[in-house]
């Protein structure tokens, strides 16, 4: 699966790594139009699944129902709005039932279990446990409480539980997997394109060592 960063001015879920990410996409022009087609380029060539990783503001700035229609139309599977609560999701909910575009929660380490079903009422997509207090970022070690806490969330949901936030070593991914349905890898991957900016080739190659690396570990 892809998971999307939509560049915004104020990612404030986002460690240095993806806030600098989207300092460069915006300084260099990125706008909305041009996020959805990114994803119908990716629609050309590749027919797994598609998450969008955004913002409320950005999705409430052209209108809720029309942002997830043209996020559909482009080829989008779900999405994830980083700072929008259950309780406030009524009107994203409604559209992505509209336009079949599936929902992603968040549950953190400090959730208690009756908000955790409350996350889960929620969710039709996938819920992403963020495996520690924070924001975003690579990390040396992983939180020790992951399998107990995926083990809490399966108790309220069928949908899959993935695991993220400081996922950076195949290490890391082979004990995630252990517990969880997916594992997520966000700065080790921008942090490939973060330290070869204006090499292309140079991107591209590093992206590729670390994704096998990382994939290694699911084996």
């Amino acid at each position: 699966m892809l998971e999307i960063g939509v560049p915004f001015s104020d990612p404030m879920a986002d460690g240095l790594t993806n806030q600098l990410a989207a300092q460069r996409a915006l300084e260099a022009g990125a706008t909305q139009e041009q996020v959805f087609n990114l994803v119908r380029e990716v629609r050309k060539v590749s027919d797994k699944p598609i998450i969008f990783y955004t913002y409320y503001n950005l999705v409430f700035s052209i209108g809720v129902d029309n942002y997830i229609q043209h996020a559909k139309e482009a080829g989008i599977d779900g999405i994830l709005v980083l700072d929008m609560p259950p309780e406030e999701s009524e009107e994203v909910a409604t559209a992505c039932a509209k336009y079949d575009v599936k929902t992603v929660f968040i549950v953190a380490p400090t959730t208690p279990p009756e908000r955790i079903e409350l996350i889960a009422k929620s969710t039709t997509g996938f819920i992403y446990y963020v495996s520690r207090e924070g924001v975003t970022g690579e990390r040396a070690t992983l939180a020790s409480n992951i399998g107990n806490a995926v083990a809490e969330i399966k108790k309220h949901t069928e949908c899959p539980v993935v695991v993220g936030f400081g996922i950076s070593t195949a290490e890391h991914v082979s004990q995630v997997s252990e517990h969880a349905d997916g594992v997520v890898v966000g700065s080790a991957l921008v942090n490939c394109i973060a330290r070869n900016v204006g090499n292309e080739e140079k991107i591209l190659t590093e992206l590729k060592a670390k994704l096998d690396d990382l994939t290694s570990g699911l084996k």
